[in-house]
């Protein structure tokens, strides 16, 4: 019975934390079967689960190539765990529930809250309902774009295969392709239709439910942008600035570069650069050589997998609002004002205060990553260590070419950080922490300087 309570008096915050957990170690013993490999082979536990983990966590990372090494059963398995993580957890369960007609419990919808940000638990379950129909839209509307290219290529099964995988992989924002020889797709960077398509479809997976939401009702209500919630204007907001900057720096520092765009038309130039300022916000995508791009080149991707998504999305990172809220705190400090402000509606503390508090936890992971693959990773440059772990920690995918090489404390290493990446170092971090406890008394003021 003490179990029992127990379990009933869980957090959103452990239950959102073991529920990933559960389904990367399922995820990790299917793969360990001989039928998951195309050899027949037994693969390790270790590369199982860091596979596992990376499909869950939407990351794309690999120790194993994914079109060579997996069988049609072990990337079917992949295909279902970047689903299950994209989506969550929650709204698989949700949909199995609604099918068998069973009862949405309140502690049900509390995690789904928490898992999908949203603001109360007034119509969750709608909003579950409605993101599980959104998403299989998009994902079949992409997959057809994509067979019409696959198809003259491999072949009508291949093709239409192909289409599909890397719909749902896009649209997760997980970067995993069936391509082979760890090349992503650089194979077709001259061919727009598939760059294009996946770029939009990465970008409307990381853009968050509630978001696209808002969008799609809008454009239909025919309503301006200064008309959406603030939550909305600042996604839109945050995610334009990123991409447009992104797109004319990428294509300023690469313009050059005989190993990546310097011999390209001006019109694949310009869809490269567009495609390598998307899939650094977690899609993990790359149409271009990473280890060969421009030093300003890399640096502009590492801030950007840093950054990630928007919340509520498919993406990792500390999100876009978080950054925006740490810009507009900022300003707003400059401007001699007591509280961050933007569109003319004030920010409340706790939530600039959580964004801090996330911001300087991803910092501090990234740190201790890197520290730690400095030690284990021995020959591997400081660069290379610090791209691989911004890019666990923001669930993108992308590598320089060190994930195949990982010692077995390194594969450990960044299969935890993709984890705190995707499930949210904050939210790990209150599910250790146990029950928060609420004081109705303030401690008297003291002064510190800074500065």
């Amino acid at each position: 019975m003490e179990e029992l309570k127990k379990k009933r008096n869980m957090s959103p915050f452990k239950i959102l934390a073991i529920g990933f957990l559960t389904v990367i170690l399922t995820g990790a013993i299917l793969l360990t079967l001989p039928i998951s490999t195309q050899s027949g082979e037994v693969t390790s536990f270790l590369d199982s689960i860091f596979t596992a983990t990376s499909a869950v966590c939407v990351t794309g990372l690999v120790v194993l190539d994914t079109g060579t090494y997996w069988s049609t059963f072990g990337q079917g398995v992949i295909l279902t765990l970047i689903e299950i993580g994209g989506l969550g957890f929650m709204a698989m369960s949700t949909f199995f529930a609604m099918v068998l007609g069973k009862r949405i419990s309140l502690r049900e919808r509390l995690v789904m809250q928490e898992a999908y940000n949203t603001f109360s638990l007034q119509g969750i379950i709608n909003h579950v309902r409605y993101m599980l129909l959104f998403t299989v839209s998009v994902q079949l509307f992409a997959a057809l774009i994509l067979m019409t290219q696959f198809i003259p290529v491999y072949g009508i099964g291949t093709g239409i295969y192909y289409g599909i995988f890397h719909a749902i992989s896009a649209f997760n924002n997980a970067g995993f392709d069936l391509l082979g020889g760890f090349t992503s797709i650089t194979i077709f960077n001259e061919n727009k239709i598939i760059l294009i398509t996946l770029a939009i479809v990465i970008n409307i997976g990381g853009l968050g439910y509630l978001v696209l939401r808002e969008i799609i009702s809008g454009v239909r209500a025919k309503r301006k942008l200064k008309n959406f919630s603030l939550h909305a204007k600042v996604v839109l907001t945050i995610s334009g600035i990123l991409l447009t900057v992104g797109t004319i720096a990428m294509l300023i520092f690469e313009w050059n570069n005989p190993a990546t765009i310097e011999h390209m038309s001006f019109g694949n130039k310009l869809t490269n650069a567009f495609f390598s300022a998307v899939t650094p916000r977690t899609a993990g995508f790359n149409s271009i050589s990473n280890s060969d791009m421009s030093p300003a080149g890399k640096l502009l991707t590492m801030g950007y997998m840093f950054v990630g998504g928007s919340p509520g999305s498919t993406a990792g990172g500390v999100k876009t609002t978080t950054l925006g809220i740490v810009i507009f705190t900022l300003i707003s400090v400059l401007k001699g004002r007591q509280d961050a402000e933007v569109y003319k509606r004030r920010i409340s503390q706790s939530v600039v205060f959580k964004a801090m508090a996330i911001f300087m936890l991803g910092i501090t992971i990234v740190i201790i990553g890197v520290m730690i693959l400095s030690i284990t990773e021995i020959g591997a440059s400081f660069e290379t260590i610090l791209y691989e772990v911004i890019s666990a920690f923001g669930t993108v995918g992308l590598s320089q070419g060190l994930t195949p090489t990982l010692s077995s404390v390194g594969k450990v290493t960044i299969a935890i950080i993709m984890y705190l990446g995707r499930v949210g170092p904050l939210t790990v971090m209150l599910a250790l922490a146990g029950k928060q406890e609420k004081i109705n008394y303030k401690y008297p003021e003291g002064k510190i300087l800074i500065g």
